[in-house]
């Protein structure tokens, strides 16, 4: 079985990586490498390594042994664009998302660079969807380096939202998902920041997805944004036959 995932954006996640390294301020507190140490302490073998970056060649064709339909985030702990995974492992990757075609990947990173780079020498699908995370202003340029590869699903995670984000350039992203950054050290997220996001999305008919207030009680700051849920998704979620 895919490993069901309590993300409320996807239903499974599929790892064939574990481990990273920090490279913006959204990692300052990152839940992936919380959850790494705390499954190597209790004796989980694909985290043996914590959270150094592993490659695990024998979780690559999970997918294809899973033949219920669902949406599955690639690598909630990792990255697949980190520099030192090679190439080769991240077309083997693409090519088993190729293979899985009745399922819908959601794969994100922050090496946005990485991705354009490596973008033209990968076989894209439709049901491969592509996305950067962009916590602050500072990281603007990932969208518009993922509006320049050739994914034909193309998203935005604003999360940690740490900052706001006025003026968004939303030619060619097909959905946009916000959150607060929860957890024991969580910083904090001023509610206008959300509202200016959704309004932005609202008025570009880009469809808007709101994850969570987040902090220390998550799940006491719940998820509505002005008395209702945000769980829009993009048109080819509703179009595909699942």
């Amino acid at each position: 079985m895919a490993q069901a995932s309590a993300i409320e954006w996807t239903e499974s996640t599929w790892n064939p990586l574990t481990g990273c390294t920090k490279i913006s301020p959204g990692c300052k507190h990152c839940y992936a490498e919380r959850m790494a140490l705390r499954l190597q302490a209790m004796g989980q073998p694909n985290y043996a390594n914590g959270f150094a970056l592993t490659l695990h060649e024998n979780a690559l064709e999970l997918p294809l042994k899973w033949k219920k339909p669902q949406t599955i985030f690639v690598n909630s702990m990792s990255d697949l664009f980190h520099k030192a995974v090679p190439l080769e492992f991240i077309r083997k990757t693409f090519e088993v998302m190729c293979r899985a075609d009745w399922h819908r990947f959601q794969v994100l990173t922050k090496r946005s660079d990485r991705l354009l780079e490596l973008s033209p020498s990968l076989p894209w699908r439709p049901h491969v969807w592509m996305g950067v995370s962009v916590e602050n202003l500072d990281y603007a340029f990932r969208i518009e380096h993922l509006r320049r590869t050739g994914a034909t699903v193309k998203f935005l995670s604003l999360e940690p939202l740490l900052g706001p984000l006025p003026g968004l350039d939303l030619d060619g992203i097909d959905w946009v998902i916000a959150g607060g950054e929860s957890g024991p050290r969580a910083r904090p997220m001023d509610p206008s920041w959300v509202f200016e996001i959704r309004d932005q999305c609202n008025q570009r008919g880009v469809p808007f997805f709101f994850k969570q207030w987040g902090g220390t009680r998550k799940k006491k700051s719940g998820r509505e944004l002005e008395g209702r849920t945000w769980d829009e998704m993009p048109a080819s979620a509703s179009a595909a036959a699942f």
